[in-house]
């Protein structure tokens, strides 16, 4: 069993299988205040993570801060997670410092979650799947901007945001997924052109918060629209 359960990424996440801590414990904490805090922000001005929980609320998955979202102490290796078993978002306490790093992940993590709500999404025995919503994931959360790039030292010309995406959903996978390099690189480039090309619930490729507001209020009057019809 603790093979299974290793092999499925939750190593990473230590605090996912201890006792809560009660409330006074917590509090005491100071990544766990400031995550809390961070993550409030994130959740009421951020337009990527706004769009995210409209869309899964209008697909009947609404989203609950105290319920759906837990600042937790993890591996050095990942700011985040979406345990789907929970259905949970998992946020590093320990590695998240910034408020943009932390829109960033709740971003990337709410994609997985909006997945998770509007497909059968086999996480632990299909690759293909988790590669899927990995690239997605990369693609809209804004995780390979330009800027994001350029702080990462890395310069592309043509087809630099599709190489991030595809090497940050491999690496993603990776981290969570006792596979190899190899079954990681073939999983992705399988359903790389569906999955980039699929862009629900933004419309686009919110390549900056201007973009993301601008999908955001796209997104809300295709719903006045829609309701209208």
């Amino acid at each position: 069993g603790g093979e299974e359960v290793d092999d499925f990424g939750y190593r990473l996440f230590p605090d996912r299988n201890k006792k809560p801590q009660s409330f006074l414990v917590r509090s005491l904490f100071t990544f766990h205040n400031r995550c809390q805090l961070m993550l409030r922000m994130t959740l009421e001005t951020n337009p990527y993570a706004q769009l995210l929980l409209e869309a899964m609320k209008q697909s009947g998955c609404t989203v609950f801060n105290d319920r759906h979202f837990s600042c937790e102490n993890c591996d050095g290796c990942v700011s985040g997670g979406f345990d789907s078993a929970t259905s949970q978002i998992v946020l590093c306490q320990n590695n998240i410092r910034h408020q943009s790093h932390m829109n960033r992940v709740v971003t990337h993590e709410l994609i997985h979650a909006f997945d998770h709500c509007r497909a059968h999404v086999d996480w632990f025995k299909n690759v293909k799947h988790l590669a899927c919503s990995e690239i997605r994931a990369a693609n809209l959360s804004g995780d390979c901007t330009l800027m994001n790039e350029i702080a990462r030292f890395k310069f592309g010309l043509k087809g630099h945001h599709q190489t991030c995406v595809r090497d940050r959903a491999i690496r993603s996978i990776l981290a969570v997924r006792k596979v190899s390099k190899e079954t990681a690189e073939k999983a992705v480039d399988e359903v790389f052109d569906a999955c980039f090309n699929d862009l629900e619930p933004f419309g686009r490729i919110p390549h900056s918060k201007a973009d993301a507001k601008r999908a955001y209020r796209d997104f809300q009057n295709r719903d006045r629209y829609n309701a209208n019809l």
